[in-house]
């Protein structure tokens, strides 16, 4: 089985089309995502399910009632022809002193920008994250994320699918794995197109996405 990665907070799956994900998710596993909330003039909005401890799975497409964004939608879900994971985060304990550190060690994750959504019951949530265009393009390599004072996603009684295996493929895995060492994280990586894949346990026995 593959190792979890070290500090692992959750994966992105994206979507050109999130009812139809959603749904699909949900057909698949027995298990249907919970409602996340929108991201205000960003054009999107996502559905969660626990992976198990303090991660999760965040499936982002289009929000149909916002009708216009403030700029490019996030993780490129409308050029997307379909849904696939696209990356995935981690939660160091120090989210500065990890940028700083990454950024000693020859990679720079991006800059620190605040970031917020409201959940269904109208609780307000409020994290930071790196984002910018240092950030390798392939995402394998893990944007960082703090959630400071908000409730974790995975502290609201999320649905939940456990976490048995995550890995990649890139066609140059040795070009990666540095870069994930300068996170002080880990990725199974093998050699192939590039692409994740994880596995969950669900009531229908265990599922892969990719």
């Amino acid at each position: 089985m593959n190792a979890i990665p070290a500090h692992l907070d959750h994966l992105v799956l994206a979507t050109p089309d999130l009812a139809a994900t959603v749904a699909d998710f949900t057909e698949r596993t027995g298990v249907e995502p919970a409602p996340g909330g929108a991201h205000v003039g960003l054009g999107t909005r996502n559905h969660l399910v626990s992976l198990g401890g303090s991660r999760y799975l965040e499936i982002i497409g289009p929000d149909p009632e916002q009708t216009r964004a403030d700029g490019p939608r996030p993780f490129a879900v409308d050029e997307l022809a379909s849904a696939r994971t696209v990356t995935w985060a981690i939660s160091p304990p120090d989210l500065d002193a990890a940028v700083a550190a990454a950024r000693a060690r020859g990679y720079d994750p991006g800059d620190i920008r605040p970031m917020s959504r409201r959940r269904p019951d109208g609780t307000l949530l409020r994290w930071r994250l790196t984002d910018g265009d240092t950030q390798h393009p392939s995402g394998l390599v893990p944007f960082l994320i703090d959630w400071g004072s908000s409730v974790h996603p995975t502290a609201t009684d999320l649905p939940t699918t456990p976490l048995l295996e995550l890995s990649a493929s890139a066609p140059d895995p040795d070009e990666i794995r540095p870069l994930l060492s300068a996170l002080n994280t880990e990725l199974t990586l093998r050699r192939g197109p590039l692409g994740i894949t994880f596995t969950v346990d669900t009531p229908l026995g265990p599922v892969t996405f990719a």
